[in-house]
């Protein structure tokens, strides 16, 4: 017969209701560690070597049935992992012993461990232990092992959120990550599903032939894209250093060194708000490659993208997690979109024809869309797509040929100085890539960054890029023809996952202060 549950010990309980009963639970488990060392067991042991994870401790026992039939047992396995739950009382006790593979339940009978089973007394949810023994089935089909010795590896002096409401503070889960991982299987399956899409990538660049490189993350020029940086200063150098807001300039200098294609993954540092799409950090991949352009880097980002979905999920089809949302396909081609024509199509605002900053902000006030006083002209545009234009691009695709104005390391269209070869790419309504056919021509170049830092000191717009001499100096010794990419791996994962909120595929997002 199963054992009937026990009732869960106040030390079992939620501990985020803190005060005077936090610290008497917490009294209690300090208490159970002194308690272990008078038996002369230490409850912080140094060395313990699992031989199984908790699937494959089941697979072993399944090959073992498919050999010996019903009621096999495997060999001894040594496994280790956090009490998650505990059954039973007197001689006998079922606990569920959670690793990073999953569950898996121990049988511990005190006529087997002996003197071990006295560890039982000091027991917790959410100690760590290691058990040794076979592997059989429970009359309930229930695989388990069957405990011939217990060790505690680590004694938790706090407790687990309760089993059942786990962590119901969507603030509390973000801010105390350990807890959601032990507490909440999908948090864990993220943090795999992301690891996981990182190597996919690697693996994608690496048989394009693409060497990845590590560039500076404190930069003396927070160039390279339109975003204000965070600040530094560094004590040996006594020089103010800034984060680099994109690794893009760097990289570029590998071209014009001889490094045709060339890649890089790494974090990226813009001081912005915080939403569901934006974390002061960030993680992107940026790339260039010599002898490319735009259209070539569009049919990369695609084969990228539905490559590591197929990789990582099995599917290039990702399914929503809201009935109320279609399913997302990735399957290459994917649209192009004149971006021209979508703003023409979804508000009849011609940016070519509406190139003065009075004129747009007229034309946007006509239509009711938010004008913010004191932005420059591309800005303002920016805010026309981000409102009209982007909500409605769900499945995946690519906005191409945006204006000069907007775009300061593009090279122009040749039939048209007023745009340029640069494309974004969107689904679930979010931008995850930036594209360009770059520019090249170090003159033009100059002028480009000249007019961002007019524009900067005129409307005091610390967003605007800004002029990097030692990057100019390397364009003035002949950067060959390339197109270049940055994608966001946040906003790929939250695309390949089905999530909504950046904070889910992000271990440790940045927060509001609580006070």
């Amino acid at each position: 017969m199963r054992a009937n549950p026990i009732p869960e010990t106040p030390d079992q309980t939620n501990p985020d209701s803190g005060g005077v009963a936090e610290e008497r639970l917490l009294e209690t488990r300090v208490q159970k560690a002194a308690n272990l060392r008078a038996r002369g067991i230490d409850p912080y042991p140094a060395r313990f070597k699992p031989t199984v994870t908790s699937i494959r401790a089941v697979a072993r026992l399944e090959a073992r049935e498919a050999k010996l039939g019903e009621g096999a047992k495997t060999r001894s396995v040594t496994i280790a992992g956090r009490v998650m739950a505990r059954r039973g009382m007197g001689k006998a006790a079922f606990l569920d012993i959670k690793d990073a593979d999953g569950k898996i339940q121990v049988h511990a009978r005190q006529d087997v461990l002996g003197a071990d089973f006295a560890i039982l007394d000091d027991l917790d949810i959410g100690d760590i232990v290691g058990v040794k023994g076979p592997v059989f089935r429970t009359r309930r089909g229930e695989p388990s092992v069957e405990a011939r010795s217990f060790t505690m590896l680590t004694k938790a002096v706090r407790g687990l959120p309760d089993k059942w409401a786990g962590l119901q503070d969507i603030e509390k889960r973000f801010r105390q990550r350990e807890l959601d991982l032990i507490t909440n299987d999908r948090s864990m399956a993220l943090v795999r599903t992301r690891s996981a899409i990182v190597s996919a990538i690697r693996r994608f660049m690496e048989k394009q032939d693409f060497i990845e490189v590590e560039t500076p993350v404190m930069v003396n020029v927070a160039a390279g894209a339109s975003a204000q940086p965070f600040q530094t200063h560094h004590n040996a150098l006594n020089r103010d250093l800034y984060l680099r807001i994109a690794t893009e300039l760097h990289l570029k200098r590998l071209v014009v060194g001889g490094i045709d294609r060339v890649f890089e993954i790494g974090r990226i540092f813009r001081n912005e708000g915080i939403d569901a799409e934006h974390n002061p950090e960030f993680t992107t991949i940026e790339s260039y490659q010599a002898y490319a352009d735009y259209n070539d880097v569009m049919q990369m980002v695609e084969d990228l993208v539905s490559s590591v979905a197929q990789s990582v999920t099995g599917s290039m089809i990702i399914p929503s997690l809201n009935e109320s949302e279609p399913d997302i396909d990735l399957t290459p081609p994917w649209p192009r979109l004149d971006l021209r024509t979508e703003i023409m199509n979804r508000t009849g605002i011609d940016f070519l024809n509406e190139n003065e900053v009075e004129s747009l902000s007229g034309a946007m006030r006509e239509r009711g869309i938010h004008v913010e006083d004191g932005l420059p002209w591309g800005r303002l545009l920016d805010k026309v797509i981000s409102a009209e234009v982007e909500p409605h691009l769900i499945q995946p695709v690519f906005l191409v040929d945006y204006p000069t104005e907007m775009s300061p390391l593009a090279k122009h269209k040749p039939e048209d100085d007023r745009i340029v070869e640069r494309f974004e790419a969107f689904a679930i309504g979010t931008e995850f890539a930036n594209a360009f056919t770059e520019l090249n021509d170090p003159v033009e170049q100059r002028k480009r960054f000249e007019e961002q830092e007019r524009l900067r000191q005129s409307f005091g717009d610390d967003e605007m890029d800004r002029l990097d001499e030692d990057f100019l100096v390397a364009m003035e010794h002949g950067m060959p023809p390339a197109g270049g990419l940055g994608l966001g791996i946040d906003r790929l994962s939250l695309l390949i996952t089905g999530e909504r909120s950046i904070r889910e595929v992000i271990a440790f997002p940045q927060l509001r202060r609580l006070d």
